[in-house]
């Protein structure tokens, strides 16, 4: 496999996530983001909307984290991301598309821009945006999250994907993570597995410090 994607990409680090978990090996392509990779013509030509990630499997080339995850679910049930049972698997796939759908798309790099160059917000506005966004649905997410070492109970999956990335986006630009015992109580118990470690941003091949 081949994973086209950026070290600080929420999207991207969802889906090492995931072929972690899964124990699936692959090749990691930088694509660099500040300087504007995404939209060249070789690029494109992967993927048209210029987003990241992407995932090539021979023939088959994936777009949209949370397809790509369910697609390796499917294609490698074991372990399995989603829990069995059509209501609890219901329950997950809210929780991760609340991260997914609705909180990261609002703070992340083109739309950062755009409030930067067009809007001419200041980086202190930027920042409070950020904060403002990742509160208000990390919030309603403490009080829907179940008293279990993970979202679907004994083992991390689809949500946890979801979850450290954005993790990681609100303590990048300060949020007081305090504020969010059962998220970070989750993050906590994440942070101690491989899969997990070795897919955070300070362990990608083009890190920057």
């Amino acid at each position: 496999m081949d994973l086209y994607g950026y070290f600080r990409s929420s999207a991207s680090y969802r889906v090492r996530i995931g072929l972690n978990l899964k124990g699936l090996e692959y090749e990691y392509h930088p694509v660099n983001l500040l300087k504007g990779d995404q939209h060249g013509d070789d690029y494109r030509t992967l993927n048209p909307h210029g987003l990241l990630p992407t995932l090539n499997d021979g023939e088959t080339s994936l777009t949209q984290s949370l397809a790509i995850l369910e697609w390796l679910d499917e294609t490698h049930p074991q372990p399995a991301l989603l829990p069995k049972a059509p209501e609890a698997r219901a329950h997950i796939r809210a929780l991760a598309q609340s991260i997914a759908s609705d909180i990261q798309p609002i703070q992340n790099l083109r739309v950062l821009q755009y409030l930067q160059a067009e809007l001419k917000v200041s980086d202190e506005q930027k920042i409070q945006w950020i904060q403002h966004w990742i509160h208000l649905g990390f919030s309603a997410l403490e009080k829907q999250l179940r008293p279990s070492p993970f979202a679907a109970g004994d083992n991390p999956g689809l949500f946890e994907c979801c979850l450290l990335p954005q993790v990681y986006s609100a303590e990048r630009f300060g949020l007081d993570m305090a504020q969010y015992p059962k998220i970070q109580k989750i993050t906590d118990a994440c942070n101690e597995l491989p899969a997990f470690i070795k897919a955070h941003p300070s362990e990608q091949p083009d890190c920057i410090v």
